[in-house]
């Protein structure tokens, strides 16, 4: 086995604006690779075939799904972003709930001095905890 990486499964052609977003709020992140659908394919052309991100230093594969199915993301698997200053945590809690969803708002908990659950506009389900 070479490797293990989470893998996300996109809808609606949203691989490449989603690995865009995430990229740009995170720092020390970058697509690291992207193949598309070409003519008479059996995906849409220039939607993602395959790509690859990297979250400091985590990678991701992800893909535009040219199959519509039944089911997204899920909130039972989440990234998880430790954050070192409270500034970061805001940001990043502010910039993926833009047109997403609360699932606990930034707060102590009792376990965290801050943390917030949201899922994001892609679906995508993020935690972020306060180091």
């Amino acid at each position: 086995m070479e490797k293990v990486m989470p893998f996300l499964m996109f809808q609606d052609g949203k691989a490449e604006e989603a690995m865009n977003f995430y990229t740009s709020i995170i720092e020390d992140s970058s697509i690291t690779s992207i193949a598309r659908y070409g003519p008479g394919e059996s995906g849409d052309e220039g939607t993602v075939f395959q790509a690859t991100f990297s979250l400091k230093g985590q990678e991701f594969m992800c893909i535009d799904s040219n199959v519509k199915h039944k089911f997204s993301f899920t909130p039972s698997f989440s990234i998880y972003l430790i954050c070192e200053t409270e500034e970061e945590l805001d940001s990043l809690y502010e910039k993926l709930l833009e047109g997403g969803q609360a699932l606990m708002p930034l707060a102590d908990y009792g376990f965290s001095k801050k943390f917030g659950w949201v899922n994001d506009r892609f679906g995508v389900s993020w935690q972020m905890n306060l180091l």
